[in-house]
């Protein structure tokens, strides 16, 4: 049971999706570049900047030491651990 007048019809749709393909096509958006400032973490603090760890003298007692010397060894230590300090600092601080 085919349509008698099917062959009749198909050609006058084809000229209308045709249009409708096209003006779609036209109506495409042209793309736009976009800038986005996303926030990427860096450190603050580079290797370079860091000071070298003293030698302490109350690292290098053995565990047989005297009071004396562990006395006289984190005496001879507390102004360099405040210098070795106060660098740390300076550097952390170039970070706020």
């Amino acid at each position: 049971m085919k349509p008698q007048n099917a062959p009749q019809i198909i050609p006058k749709f084809i000229p209308v999706i045709t249009g409708f393909l096209l003006a779609g096509c036209a109506s495409m958006p042209v793309p736009i570049t976009q800038r986005v400032d996303v926030p990427v973490p860096v450190p603050c603090v580079k290797a370079a900047d860091v000071p070298k760890r003293p030698d302490y003298a109350a690292e290098k007692l053995t565990p047989t030491a005297s009071d004396g010397e562990k006395v006289l060894a984190l005496a001879s230590d507390w102004p360099r651990g405040r210098k070795y300090e106060a660098q740390l600092e300076a550097v952390i601080a170039g970070c706020r």
